[in-house]
């Protein structure tokens, strides 16, 4: 489904060997976007899109864990994406199940740890229930991290952590003195989680969506007019070699 052409493949053997493998991102997250575009622009329903976009996740995932990237994250679903019409909200419902089922024992036998980031309990539950088996199943693997935001969003996150440290302060365990930045994080979904060096958004939108605003602070952006259900293996390359070309120096002066 959706497979690479053959010009794909040498493109991206092309920039493999431009690649340094030395100075690759720790983590990368990726919005994924432009499926409903890419449907109609074939005369498809919105829906399908994302049926299509799975073969790029794959795509994706293979390369990042072939290239020992130990973290990515995959913005999957906002709490905001609940509002759009209902048809195309059960297939991606449908589509989380079967690639669930489909994919993860594999990501499972290469050591893929899967996490998922969001209000998991909003989402129906014998889906819930797949997400907690997967989770599991993942728990103990170590290879790389492979972390879907689900019903996720980043303000949404942060004001779930601030009111986690008021009820602190209400408890009397934490001194109003005492919050700071390492205060706040640790109530996040997954504070162990180190924060992306690398965002990636697809289909040439030039905005973050309510994702991991906390955790973007010092993030490089890569935008790109690819649509997700076509983005590949050269896409990714090319994203990890503009990262390479960029100079890292928060807030400092090198």
């Amino acid at each position: 489904m959706n497979a690479q052409p053959a010009n794909e493949d040498s493109r991206a053997s092309e920039l493999r060997q431009q690649l340094d493998s030395s100075n690759l991102p720790r983590h990368v997250a990726i919005i994924m976007d432009g499926n409903g575009r890419w449907a109609e622009q074939r005369g498809m329903p919105r829906a399908s899109g994302h049926r299509y976009a799975i073969a790029a996740i794959r795509r994706t995932v293979d390369l990042a864990h072939e290239l020992g990237i130990p973290y990515l994250t995959l913005f999957a679903f906002s709490t905001e994406n609940i509002q759009r019409p209902a048809e195309e909200v059960a297939e991606i419902f449908r589509l989380f199940s079967e690639t669930l089922e489909q994919e993860v024992p594999e990501l499972n036998e290469k050591g893929v740890r899967i996490l998922v980031t969001g209000e998991l309990e909003m989402l129906p539950g014998p889906l819930v229930a797949q997400f907690r088996r997967a989770i599991k199943l993942t728990e103990r693997n170590t290879r790389m991290v492979l972390n879907l935001c689900v019903m996720y969003s980043g303000r949404q996150e942060m004001a779930r952590a601030a009111r986690r440290v008021a009820e602190e302060v209400a408890a009397g365990s934490l001194s109003p003195a005492d919050i700071d930045e390492r205060s706040l994080r640790r109530h996040f979904y997954h504070p162990e989680l180190p924060d992306p060096d690398l965002l990636i958004r697809t289909s040439g939108e030039r905005r973050i969506s309510n994702f991991c605003l906390w955790q973007l602070a010092y993030s490089e952006f890569v935008f790109t007019p690819t649509l997700w259900p076509d983005y590949g293996e050269a896409d990714l390359l090319e994203a990890l070699l503009e990262f390479q070309r960029r100079e890292r120096r928060f807030g400092r002066v090198k």
